[in-house]
């Protein structure tokens, strides 16, 4: 062995000692001896012969134990693993399997320390395909898997003799599956985010059994309770003893002790012991593990740049010297992975001088993360114009929310949806038998349907004390700095989860016509993108000359959202006037762009490609049935690999790391997904149009093509965090519109302009969208 080998083999030797397992794993399954005699019965040394690396396309077999102690040995080429090969980590994991490129990919089996192991299919590093994990605990789940976890059809035998089989969906049981006790009971049925929801059976081992509707693993709402001598109880079903009610019903052969069961019963005994057991924390994922990719270079030369496909430097300039990279999926600021003790030591200096990684591209055009704006909006304060009718809103919100009302069922009648279910109540500043007294003026309020929209902040799961704390407490709420084009303001929270919007009584009287349709349609469709509404009041100033009334409407902010958003786009499919009027230096991450502003394609994993188009589909239809129009898709984007001066780092684009992580190094990693993906309690939040992993690809508009709505592709790809959902459907195609579009049409191509039939607005907004919407594939 050369001298050099020695001093690499006894760096990687005194690495393993560090942990105990991974030193066993490594003697007991590679056959690695810290003896070097051994090493000169081998008929040659991989890490040291320079003449193993032939042409860049060549495909070979080596061993190679990397400076920072890891061990590979298998094919390789173009100095990545590539073909069958092994890895073992200094910290114990280790694959076994097929390799694309230094990428898991295709079949294989990855351990951890714990015990624990995957064996099945991967892709681009993640656990993806069919497979089988076995817990460190002795749970196993057989099944399919996609981006680590586990979605579709499998069965997860538990370790305490528990078992389940059916769908799943973001690592949750969702959809129909069944559960079985290691006592004998099961269930059979709907199941959504890890609990019992839905339709669903339940039977005991001593013959009892349940059939009816579930929520959080208990009978909620109507269902049937029988006994094995055909004793049936009828009835609604509640934890509430107060909305229990139901009608028993005993057979000829039935004994009498049936008369003296409680329902409650059921939850309070027959239930108790029956838990879903817990899904297992995965201590790390595959998909975060870096690999030290072994360079080495021949002799003084300099071996030239190697382009991607998408014309990107993916390879950089050879030093005559060996050295270690981190290659995908590394944050470098693991300590057992960083290279900044590493014995090569290229400065930082040296990387953008040479540019190694290609990640100095600004004359290229390089996309920079917007620069960081002011909080959106200004804070309603004591003198400010709109005070007092801030706190008209809050007083009438705590009034309306705060009133008792019936709890009842999602099924309402079709008088709570008439349009004259409207109640005013009169705010005197000294108080009345139903109103606090207050410091502003005296005013009216009005809520419209109060019944639809209590039930519609119930079905949406908005907590009605959260919501008063929201809008009613102590924080004052946010005026948007400016008005949107219809004329509305609009008013934030102060923790950012609600907007408020005045509206024209046009818009009030669209909505209240529309408001049984679009109550079935929400509920009908749980991922529905179209705007989700929360409540519709009226402030009367009752003190003024002019007696003022102010609509309001409440809403969702769909980028209320630990991530911040780093572009915002609003789509329509439209490109006459779309396009942002500020200069390029103005644009910050609150400025909404346009369709002409777009320079990407968003490509979805493809279950969720699936389902994006089939509820645009769903949306559109409602919306063109209700004379819906001019409505648009509002996308924000959160960039999860940028560089310290701000730059958009690609995917796939290889990364230095620093000695520290202050030193101004970019940084690429998948460590923000991945994170996500390791806390099962955060899978839920993952929804269409909502936390979404995705993928953007950059587009560039020919230059003699002043209107060209979609780029073409470059193949330069971003990973992202995705924001989306329909906005604005308030709009119908009435008189003024139909005038709009027949004065714009005698100017401008009609196709080019909003304001169309809402059976044309429909079908152009869905040939747009889905071509700027796409199934992202490796």
């Amino acid at each position: 062995m050369s001298k050099e080998s020695s001093t690499v083999f006894k760096a990687w030797e005194a690495t393993v000692r560090k942990t105990q397992a991974a030193r066993k794993r490594a003697n007991s399954i590679f056959g690695l001896s810290v003896d070097h005699d051994h090493d000169h019965d081998s008929d040659h040394d991989h890490s040291s012969d320079d003449s193993d690396y032939g042409p860049e396309d060549m495909i070979y077999n080596a061993d190679k134990i990397l400076p920072n102690g890891d061990y590979y040995t298998g094919q390789w080429c173009e100095n990545f693993p590539h073909g069958q090969g092994k890895y073992l980590w200094t910290d114990g994991c280790m694959y076994v399997g097929e390799w694309f490129k230094g990428k898991t990919m295709g079949k294989g089996r990855f351990s951890w320390p714990s015990g624990a192991t995957y064996e099945g299919e991967f892709k681009s590093g993640y656990m993806d395909g069919n497979g089988t994990y076995t817990g460190a605990n002795g749970d196993t789940y057989k099944g399919q898997w996609v981006m680590n976890l586990k979605h579709g059809h499998g069965t997860k035998n538990y370790s305490n003799g528990d078992w389940y089989e059916g769908e799943w969906r973001r690592g949750l049981q969702e959809g129909h599956g069944k559960y079985q006790w290691i006592n004998g009971n099961h269930y059979i049925g709907e199941w959504k985010n890890g609990e019992i929801y839905g339709k669903g059976t339940f039977v005991w081992s001593n013959g009892n059994r349940y059939d009816g509707n579930w929520e959080e693993c208990v009978p909620k709402g109507n269902g049937n309770f029988k006994w094995p001598d055909g004793s049936l109880y009828v009835g609604n079903w509640s934890k509430d003893p107060s909305e229990q009610n139901g009608t028993y019903y005993p057979s000829q052969s039935s004994s009498d002790a049936n008369l003296e069961w409680n329902p409650q019963d059921v939850y309070n005994i027959d239930l108790k012991d029956c838990t879903i057991c817990p899904g297992e924390k995965v201590s790390i994922l595959p998909s975060q593990k870096k690999l030290a990719v072994w360079r080495s270079a021949k002799g003084n030369g300099v071996k030239p740049r190697r382009m991607s496909v998408d014309g990107r430097v993916s390879v950089g300039l050879e030093r005559p010297m060996d050295r270690l990279q981190m290659w995908d999926g590394g944050t470098g600021d693991d300590p057992a992975c960083n290279v900044g003790d590493r014995a090569s030591t290229v400065g930082r200096d040296q990387l953008n001088d040479h540019d190694l990684l290609g990640l100095n591209v600004e004359e290229r055009g390089q996309i920079k993360v917007p620069r960081a704006g002011r909080r959106q909006g200004e804070t309603i304060s004591r003198g400010h114009k709109n005070y007092e009718l801030m706190l008209n809103l809050q007083l009438g919100i705590r009034h309306s929310v705060g009133r008792p009302g019936p709890s009842g069922s999602l099924d309402l009648k079709p008088s709570a949806f008439d349009p004259r279910e409207k109640y005013w109540t009169r705010f005197p500043p000294e108080g009345s038998k139903y109103t606090p007294p207050h410091q502003s003026c005296e005013f009216k309020w009005k809520d419209y349907c109060p019944l639809v929209f209590r039930t519609l902040r119930k079905l949406f799961k908005v907590d009605a004390a959260d919501y008063m704390l929201s809008i009613c407490g102590n924080d004052a709420l946010r005026e948007l700095s400016s008005p949107g084009k219809s004329g509305s303001f609009f008013y934030l929270t102060n923790d950012d989860r609600y907007m408020i919007k005045t509206m024209k009584k046009a818009e009030v009287k669209v909505l209240i016509r529309m408001l049984s349709a679009y109550y079935n349609h929400v509920r009908a469709y749980e991922n529905t993108l179209v705007a989700k509404f929360y409540g519709l009041h009226c402030v009367k100033l009752t003190g003024q000359p002019i007696q003022k009334k102010v609509r309001f409407i409440i809403m969702g902010n769909l980028f209320c959202s630990e991530y911040s958003i780093h572009r915002r786009f609003d789509l329509k499919g439209s490109s006459l006037g779309r396009t942002t009027d500020k200069a390029e230096t103005e644009i910050d991450e609150m400025t909404i762009l346009k369709d002409l502003d777009l320079n990407f394609i968003f490509r979805l994993q493809k279950s969720w490609f699936q389902e994006f188009c089939r509820q645009i589909d769903r949306d559109c239809e409602f919306l063109e049935q209700e004379r819906i129009m001019d409505y648009s898709l509002l996308v924000g984007l959160h960039f999860r690999n940028t560089s310290a001066a701000g730059n958009l780092i690609p995917s796939g684009a290889l990364t230095p790391t620093g000695e520290n992580e202050s030193d101004g190094t970019p940084k690429l990693s998948r460590a923000d997904m991945d994170q996500l993906l390791l806390d099962p309690s955060r899978w839920a939040s993952i929804k269409l149009g909502l936390n979404m992993p995705a993928r953007v690809e950059k587009t560039e508009r020919k230059s003699d093509c002043e209107f060209q709505l979609v780029g073409d592709p470059t193949g330069e790809y971003y990973e992202v965090i995705m924001f989306f959902g329909i906005i604005d459907i308030l709009q119908d195609y009435d008189i003024s519109k139909k005038l709009e579009h027949a004065y714009k049409s005698i100017q401008y191509d009609p196709t080019s302009i909003s304001a169309v039939d809402p059976k044309q607005y429909s079908r152009r907004f869905r040939d747009f969208i889905y071509r700027v919407f796409a199934e992202d594939t490796p």
